[in-house]
This record gives C-alpha cells, sequence and structure tokens, in this order.
C-alpha cells in the first residue's frame, strides 16, 4: 500500500462520522438557522421545503456548499432518501398562515408526520419533532410543564395548528412504543431572530414592522397577555443537543425561554430600541388565543444541560438589525 494511503475499513470509519440530515422546512425560519448550523458543523444537510412559507433567500448562502443540498418536497407526500438524522421542522407556524389553508395545515403536521416517521424506520434514523407550546393550549397551569396535558379548543380556529401539532406527539411516540424508533420530541415557545418572515403575523416580527415603517403598533386585548421569548440561536442550539442524547431521552421537553413578558412591555421595549414614534393602538382579542406562556424547563436543564444565553434585549437589537436591511 502506498504511503499516506488509508485502509478500506478505516477510510469507511471516517466517512461515516459524517451525518447525513435530512432538514424538513428548511428554508423557513428556523429551518435555515439549523441548516447551516449542521452544515457548519461538517454534516451533508438535505433541506427539503414547499416554500409555503419558507423562502430561497434564507439559505442563499448556503446553495454553494459542497455539503448542502436543497430538495422542493412537500412532506405529506412520501419522500425516499438515505439520512441518518431527520428533523421535522415542516409546518407553518404563525396563525396567518396556518389558518390561510387550515385542511393542509393539520395534514402538514398528520400526514407529514406520519411519512417522516415511515422514512425513520426503513432507514434507522433517529428524528426530531418540532412541536409546540400550542399543545398547551390556553394553560390552565403555569407556567407549563411537560407533564401537562393542555387546555386546548378542538373545533376552534387554531385547532389545525394545535391539534395537528398534538396528533404528531401521539405519532410518535406511538412509533416509539411500538417500533423502538429513536424519537425526540421538543415543544417551541415564542422563538424570534433573524430570518424570521416580515408579514408573519407574529408579534415581534409585527412589533418590529410597524414601528420602523412608523405605524400603529397593534396590540390585542388588554396587551397584558404574557409571552417568553427565546432568541432563535439559543433554540437550535437545544435542538442538536437535545438530538445528541441517549435514546432513552425522547421528550417531550420544553424549549424557551422562561423569562415572562407582558405584550405590551415587548411593545413598548421595541418602540424604545428603534426610536420609533408608532402609537400604540388596541384590538379585540383573537378567538383562543392564550392568555400566558411561560415554559418551566427544569427538564432542559437537567437532560441537555441547557438554557438561555440571550436576554431579550440583546435578541431584539439583532433582530431589528435584520429587518432594518428589509425595510
Amino acid at each position: 500500500m502506498a504511503a499516506g494511503a488509508v485502509e478500506p475499513e478505516a477510510n469507511n470509519n471516517i466517512m461515516h462520522l459524517k451525518k447525513r440530515i435530512l432538514v424538513t422546512g428548511g428554508a423557513g425560519f428556523l429551518g435555515s438557522h439549523l441548516c447551516e448550523r449542521l452544515v457548519d458543523s461538517g454534516n451533508d444537510v438535505i433541506c427539503v421545503d414547499n416554500f409555503f412559507t419558507g423562502t430561497k433567500d434564507n439559505i442563499l448562502h448556503l446553495l454553494a456548499r459542497p455539503h448542502f443540498e436543497l430538495l422542493r418536497h412537500d412532506v405529506t407526500f412520501p419522500l425516499y432518501v438515505e439520512v441518518d438524522e431527520i428533523y421535522n421542522l415542516a409546518c407553518p407556524a404563525s396563525p396567518i398562515h396556518y389558518q390561510h389553508d387550515p385542511v393542509q395545515t393539520t395534514k402538514t403536521s398528520v400526514h407529514g408526520a406520519i411519512n417522516m416517521l415511515g422514512l425513520a424506520k426503513r432507514c434507522g434514523a433517529r428524528i426530531f419533532q418540532a412541536s409546540t407550546s400550542e399543545v398547551y393550549g390556553d394553560p390552565q397551569v403555569h407556567p407549563q410543564k411537560e407533564s401537562y396535558w393542555g387546555h386546548v379548543n378542538p373545533v376552534g380556529e387554531r385547532s389545525c395548528y394545535d391539534e395537528g401539532k398534538r396528533c404528531a406527539e401521539t405519532l410518535f411516540f406511538d412509533y416509539y412504543r411500538q417500533h423502538r424508533l429513536a424519537i425526540k420530541v421538543g415543544r417551541i415557545f415564542n422563538t424570534y431572530g433573524p430570518n424570521m418572515h416580515p408579514n408573519d403575523g407574529r408579534v415581534v416580527s409585527n412589533f418590529i414592522m410597524q414601528a420602523l415603517r412608523g405605524d400603529d403598533i397593534t396590540l390585542f386585548g388588554d396587551g397584558l397577555q404574557t409571552r417568553s421569548f427565546c432568541y432563535v440561536d439559543d433554540l437550535i442550539r437545544a435542538f442538536v443537543l437535545f438530538m445528541e442524547t441517549s435514546e432513552e431521552v425522547t421528550g417531550p421537553i420544553n424549549l424557551g425561554n422562561p423569562n415572562e413578558f407582558t405584550i405590551k412591555q415587548l411593545a413598548e421595549l421595541v418602540l424604545d430600541l428603534t426610536g420609533s414614534k408608532s402609537r400604540l393602538v388596541y384590538r379585540p382579542l383573537p378567538s383562543d388565543d392564550p392568555m400566558q406562556r411561560q415554559p418551566d424547563i427544569a427538564q432542559a436543564r437537567e437532560v441537555l444541560g441547557w438554557q438561555p444565553e440571550v436576554q431579550l434585549e440583546e435578541g431584539l437589537r439583532k433582530t431589528i438589525a435584520y429587518f432594518e436591511k428589509l425595510v
């Protein structure tokens, strides 16, 4: 054998260290950040998106990377690829988008989960499900622990998303029990940061865009309902840590920032950071809008050794800088 040559068996071991990872919804807000993190870590990444809410702009900088591949595909249809890990993020996440076609939203959560679980079973791949704090509905327990079953309206305008995600969790745990599939279920609380869609109707992007344009900032209800806001870099770090845990660690695990703010406090902070002269105006509260959201992240701290590091003011400054370029 020539000097410096690698024996075939050793070469196979080297190649095996590079994971083949599928990210559904990979051109969306969270997916694009996750794809970048995974490619930077030396993995082969397949980004799958149907571009209903995702955009190529979020991943343009990755297209020239040799270990990144983009595939236009709808997860409600089966997909046949060979992968080691799957992050299932595909689903519109803002009320404006998921209520646009509620039947398709439910299909994306349920059929999409079935198709990705089937793929994981065939490949023997680990699979992460991006679930949501919306599985808790309008909670009667505060803060929300993973053991809480939720208070969800099954026939309301938000049900396509809430119940779709709840059903996806059911499917994941049935695949775990029935097929011993290696699953990871993370319940994501409000997250914000660069690559958010400027017109997605979510509170952080709404307030920043209204402030930068000098429009009235719209608060629903009295503005005293609460949310907890996690910066995107912190959340993506949690995804990767979760996927690296042993197969016995399935979740569900709350992933979010436990610091709680009223919507009015958020609006006032955005006004202060942008220097905007926009006025606060109040509108009726939408149907089934939860009054409070705050994750109990004791499990994430204990099991993942994770907690958020970026606090709201710092994260908003970075997010505002991103939206200023768009405006």
